[in-house]
């Protein structure tokens, strides 16, 4: 049986809610849908997170460049032009009215501006090569910043983050080099900076946390202006990292972004009726499910991403479990074990980080129809919450102030934190493994130093049996268009409940007990 003990004369720290700096969503034009504004809304009025983070805000649908001639392909068309970021406003609009701040992810390249006809890899595409003509850029980037500042006033706008791009070092974001990349940034960052100065600026938005230190030197030896670093982490089917010695230098790993045309010839043998999701699955297979994955990246690359940036704030725009989207798992519980264990670890490290992301309303493998597809959404696309939504409510509901916990040395899967305000302390149990595998209960008894007998001990759950809607709607016949009294119910039963727990109080010590199966998540609340 594990032990844990809490004693009287306790240490805390003060609690870095990095969680709730920014969530992801999508791609721009999203954010025109009412049911995607819905469930934003209730991210932020439920979870408190404050900015939200999404790809194209220059998508071609979002018409920010366009010619007469993409209307009427008439003689001299080409010739009648116009810009555009009204769309953009109206999206802009919609995240203040629900409370929220956007993070300006700047991409991809309006086609008219792009120096080739790369497309990003996605449903939806979007332009990804580096601009033609670098003036015309700066211009266009100009005149959209000093429309967001008309719009919305220099205070406002000042408050927002701005991203240069999307992962450049993978082939589906970024056409170019990484000095291509860099170059980009540099003349993005100087033109906002004109316009602004006190707007900040950030990159380089790299995946696996790559490219900090060769981006960093770059900007000291050319003297360009950068504000924070923003860098990606997944943990399951990680396309690269960094160790403590090197900086990564590669432009990404193709193979890892795409499968070779050899080796789709066979893809669907032995799948003689299926659906769009059967083939993406076999397409991209959950590789924490496979291979020997272990969840400590995160915490590892921060370390050296948070020196390699030299003080500067150090911002995580996407994280998760996962990265390969469809995956069976990204509805299991398994996914919420990993967000408390891997928020709890790096919370002394990072400034601010953007879970991708809140919704499975996501186009870029377009959106598909059953409630549960894995998605990388906290909502399926109704709006059920799934494990890893409560796993952030527990988080969220968490103290102020974080008890000081000794670190124990041995290699142990049922894990402790706990925290503490002058009415209760909370004591959240979880037992995280990159695979789902059904192995024994884990049993273990908590002691906590206390002057009196508490009022009471609650629990709240994640586990086989609670904050599971996955399961209950496979119990359902696993139906791909709730109906609305299969909605209520698949709600109500999936919802977050609170248990009185069985507890005892002897000589000051409180003492109680759990079994804890693989991924499961339990919070106890202590009112003293």
């Amino acid at each position: 049986m594990r032990e844990f003990s809490i004693k009287k004369n306790r240490k805390h720290k003060k609690l870095n809610r990095h969680w709730q700096y920014c969530i992801c969503g999508c791609h721009a034009s999203m954010a025109l849908r009412a049911d995607y504004l819905r469930q934003l809304k209730k991210i932020h009025d439920e979870l408190g997170i404050k900015y939200v983070r999404f790809h194209a805000i220059f998508h071609d649908d979002m018409q920010v460049m366009m010619k007469f001639s993409d209307l009427m392909p008439l003689p001299g068309a080409e010739k009648l032009n116009q810009v555009s970021f009204r769309k953009i406003g109206m999206v802009y609009d919609n995240v203040l009215a629900c409370g929220m701040k956007p993070y300006v992810e700047l991409s991809f390249m309006p086609k008219y501006l792009a120096s080739t006809d790369a497309k990003c890899g996605f449903f939806y595409g979007g332009w990804i090569s580096p601009p033609k003509d670098e003036g015309e850029w700066c211009d266009f980037i100009q005149k959209f910043v000093r429309y967001l500042l008309r719009r919305y006033g220099q205070e406002e706008v000042e408050s927002w983050p701005f991203e240069v791009w999307n992962e450049p070092d993978v082939c589906v974001f970024w056409a170019g080099t990484k000095e291509e990349y860099f170059r980009l940034y540099e003349i993005t960052a100087r033109a906002i900076k004109e316009v602004d100065s006190k707007i900040r600026v950030g990159g380089p938005a790299a995946s696996g946390s790559k490219w900090i230190g060769s981006f960093m030197q770059y900007c000291k030896t050319r003297n360009v202006p950068v504000d924070f670093i923003s860098t990606h982490q997944y943990a399951g089917d990680p396309i690269g990292g960094v160790d403590a010695t090197e900086d990564l230098e590669a432009d990404g790993n193709a193979e890892a972004e795409s499968r070779k045309p050899e080796m789709l010839v066979h893809l669907f043998d032995g799948l003689e009726i299926g659906t769009v999701l059967d083939g993406i699955r076999r397409l991209m297979p959950d590789k924490s499910e496979i291979e020997d994955i272990q969840s400590g990246i995160f915490l590892r690359n921060a370390k050296i991403v948070k020196e390699q940036a030299e003080g500067l704030p150090v911002y995580y725009s996407e994280w998760n479990e996962n990265a390969i989207f469809s995956s069976y798992t990204n509805d299991t519980r398994k996914v919420a074990a990993y967000l408390v264990k891997t928020s709890l670890e790096v919370e002394d490290i990072i400034n601010g980080s953007a879970l991708w992301c809140f919704s499975d309303i996501f186009e870029e493998f377009s959106e598909l129809p059953q409630e549960f597809h894995g998605g990388f959404g906290l909502l399926t696309h109704s709006g059920i919450p799934k494990p890893q939504y409560y796993a952030m409510k527990m988080l969220v509901d968490a103290c102020e102030d974080r008890i000081c916990i000794p670190e124990d040395d041995t290699e142990n899967e049922l894990e402790m934190a706990a925290f503490e305000d002058e009415e209760k302390i909370q004591v959240l149990l979880f037992r995280q493994k990159m695979k789902n595998l059904k192995l024994p209960k884990e049993s273990t008894e908590v002691r906590i130093e206390l002057e009196h007998m508490p009022r009471s001990v609650i629990l709240e759950r994640i586990d086989e049996e609670h904050c599971n809607p996955l399961k209950k709607w496979e119990d359902m016949g696993s139906p791909e268009e709730l109906v609305p009294s299969e909605w209520k119910e698949l709600l109500e039963v999936a919802s977050m409940k609170q248990e009185e727990w069985k507890f005892q109080y002897e000589e000051g010590w409180l003492s109680f007990q759990a079994d804890l199966g693989v991924n499961d998540v339990y919070f106890f609340t202590i009112r003293k």
